[in-house]
């Protein structure tokens, strides 16, 4: 520890050219602190405490009053050129009316953008989003790590295009679900009055996306449903069976509840669909049996319950990738379960309007005839096409009995 020494007290002698070695041999006070002006940039100091700690400022009056503001500590990393560079910096800020202590200090009350996405959640996502714990679950793979205890001015249009540019090279899609979430909280934080500044999304341009077609053809069908029937968790089973031959979208299926379930006229009523538009789904009668003997067995409120908060299944990828990897079925997404219901459809000879509402589809064109359709003709193209995907199978369409109740 260096040993202390009387501080030399006089202005002229406290003025020395800021170097690694007139630094480094600053006398240390026997008690109190002790400041040193740099020759060559006017109001920045360093000032040694009886401690041995030393730190630079900047010593300026602002309005009638003293500011110092603290640039950081010799070796911290800074040299003495950027510690010099950064008072500078600070000196025009003074000059121009401001006051880069306040600015300092609102900076750290400030929320992060892990503040700003738990608002965003909580007042927003699942408020009025079906799919608000994708969102999440988003956050914490791609966002959180790179944007999360940043404060929100310190994010800038270039920390957000860094991270849309290193996701999008090999996952463009990927990519632009990220840029739209970020800029959808920035968006909401706007209009709830959270941040007062402009959305840094703006102006990023989005990577050209490819319309997906992907669907299951016979041949994948047949080995689907194979897959599914060795598949030893029944909850993982059944959830994507009743998936694939109602066609509707992951989120109301993992939500679905018995009260929503009329099995007498094979029908479920979904209150909120991702559109906004309340939806009833004709149930095929291979759904229907399937649902009768869950109920016999499962007693939650909801029909594919779940161990977590929610009371239901929430992500079920562990399972569809374990089904794909049985049927030998590849680049296939659980949305493509939904696809391949309409496809069947259109191969059986169902009309446009009708795949439409069976599938909630929701098209200003179509939207008059839609409104004019019962159900009727939406459940017999439904069942055409459910009938004519079980028949890819070498044996009679059947439901394995569960065994038991089980999760992801």
């Amino acid at each position: 520890m260096e040993k202390k020494k009387k501080a030399i007290r006089t202005d002229e002698e406290r003025k020395i050219n800021f170097t690694l070695k007139s630094i480094t041999g600053l006398p240390v006070p026997e008690k109190g602190r002790v400041e040193y002006y740099d020759t060559k940039v006017p109001h920045l100091l360093i000032r040694v405490h009886s401690t041995g700690k030393k730190t630079f400022m900047l010593y300026r009056w602002h309005h009638g009053r003293p500011v110092r503001v603290t640039i950081g500590t010799p070796g911290s990393g800074l040299s003495i050129e950027q510690v010099r560079k950064e008072a500078e910096r600070l000196n025009a800020e003074f000059a121009a009316g401001n006051n880069p202590a306040e600015q300092k200090r609102a900076m750290r009350n400030e929320d992060t953008f892990d503040d700003l996405f738990c608002q965003y959640l909580e007042r927003h996502a699942k408020q009025h989003k079906l799919t608000w714990q994708a969102d999440e679950e988003s956050y914490k793979r791609h966002i959180a790590r790179p944007l999360g205890k940043k404060r929100l001015s310190a994010i800038t249009r270039k920390d957000i295009a860094d991270l849309h540019v290193r996701i999008g090279k090999d996952r463009p899609t990927t990519a632009n679900r990220i840029l739209a979430l970020i800029s959808s909280v920035f968006g909401r934080a706007i209009e709830f009055g959270l941040w007062a500044g402009n959305n840094p999304c703006a102006g990023i341009r989005r990577y050209t996306e490819e319309a997906r077609d992907r669907f299951l053809s016979g041949d994948e069908l047949r080995r689907f449903f194979e897959a599914l029937e060795l598949e030893p968790n029944e909850t993982t089973r059944d959830f994507f069976a009743v998936a694939l031959l109602t066609g509707a979208r992951r989120a109301n299926v993992l939500e679905m509840k018995w009260a929503d379930l009329d099995l007498e006229a094979g029908t479920w009523r979904i209150g909120r669909t991702k559109n906004g538009t309340p939806q009833t789904v004709a149930l095929v009668p291979a759904v229907v049996e399937l649902l009768r003997i869950r109920r016999e067995q499962i007693k939650s409120l909801f029909v594919f319950p779940g161990s977590g908060k929610t009371g239901h299944l929430v992500e079920p990828k562990k399972g569809w990738a374990r089904i794909c990897k049985a049927a030998g079925i590849e680049g296939a997404r659980i949305h493509d379960l939904r696809r391949t219901m309409g496809s069947w459809q259109a191969m059986t000879g169902a009309s446009l309007p009708v795949i439409g509402k069976s599938l909630n589809h929701k098209n200003q064109a179509t939207t008059a005839i839609y409104a004019r359709l019962d159900l009727d003709p939406v459940r017999c193209a439904m069942e055409k096409a459910a009938d004519a995907m079980m028949a890819t199978r070498d044996q009679e369409p059947k439901v394995v009995k569960l065994r038991q109740a089980g999760g992801e």
